[in-house]
């Protein structure tokens, strides 16, 4: 039975800590509470999750948690790329094993220059052993982190050897001539999403799947939003609201602001806490990151009350 692959908006949900920088399974579980409640969906362990930062007993103890209670499995797509092969495949198995509709997957990003021929052999072990066709990779370019960018000629063996796991791909290159050549491929059911909501209008009109972007962490409704109604007159103005509010918060270091804003808005100062070597904003460009929203007439509703 085919797998119903992925579309919308989605976001890497920002990861808490508590005193001791330990994921934080309670306010993690909240924030996917409330995500979901904006019809947005859950890339858990990506970038902005700082799923760089988890081990994998700790991706695979929160998954359970969020899982265990209550979370649809099924709206998870989970960070599983890693730089050790052996580690992807625990927790793509796992994931599969729990019913997650599909995985977002880094290339091994520690060596670099490696070659199509490299990312190739791994993407086939993983699916080899894992060995499962409920296995939805949408792979993760995103070139300036990795330094290990995913080409066309890549996407097209895997989708020539592996057309029932080889799900889509989020473009981060921030590059939109990347994504549009992407969709010119014409690739069966294969579905692209924009790296950020800054293109989700272009995305949709050339003939994207949406968006799993940062910043839908805080502006999750607006975002859909646009998604849903993108085929209206009213689109380019709601998507010049969404630029509006991603332009203003990118001006800071990214995660620590996405947390800050939270935590603001949450009336939780615990969000704050980042996993070294990030740090939090500063008070001053706390400050006024949080003025400028509210001039802009930001707001979180029901966040506190989740």
């Amino acid at each position: 039975m085919a797998i119903e692959r992925f579309h919308g908006v989605l976001a890497p949900v920002i990861t808490p800590f508590d005193t001791d920088l330990r994921p934080d399974a309670e306010r993690l579980l909240n924030h996917c509470r409330w995500l979901l409640a904006q019809n947005v969906g859950l890339a858990v362990f990506g970038t902005n999750s700082e799923g760089n930062s988890l081990s994998v007993d700790e991706k695979i103890d929160l998954l359970d948690q969020l899982i265990d209670r209550g979370i649809d499995s099924t709206q998870m797509m989970p960070g599983t790329g890693c730089c050790a092969l052996t580690d992807s495949v625990r927790l793509s198995t796992h994931a599969v094993r729990r019913g997650c509709r599909g995985v977002l997957m880094l290339p091994p990003f520690y060596y670099k220059h490696v070659s199509d021929e490299g990312l190739y052999q791994y993407y086939a072990q993983i699916i080899e052993r894992v060995g499962s066709s409920a296995l939805q990779i949408y792979l993760y370019h995103i070139p300036a982190v990795s330094q290990a960018p995913i080409h066309l000629s890549l996407i097209e063996r895997l989708l020539k050897d592996y057309p029932k796991n080889i799900a889509g791909i989020k473009d981060s290159s921030g590059d939109w001539s990347n994504t549009e050549m992407l969709l010119q491929q014409g690739w069966d059911d294969f579905h692209v999403f924009a790296g950020s909501e800054l293109f989700l209008l272009q995305n949709m009109r050339a003939g994207g799947a949406g968006c799993i972007s940062a910043t839908a962490n805080i502006n999750a409704a607006a975002i859909n939003q646009l998604y849903r109604q993108w085929k209206t007159e009213d689109a380019k103005r709601l998507q010049q609201c969404l630029n509006k509010v991603r332009l203003l918060v990118q001006q800071y270091p990214l995660i620590p602001a996405l947390k800050a804003i939270v935590g603001h808005y949450a009336a939780d100062l615990s969000w704050e806490r980042l996993r070294p070597p990030l740090v939090a904003l500063s008070p001053i460009q706390k400050q006024t990151l949080l003025q400028q929203l509210e001039r802009n007439h930001f707001s979180m509703p029901g966040l506190a009350e989740n």
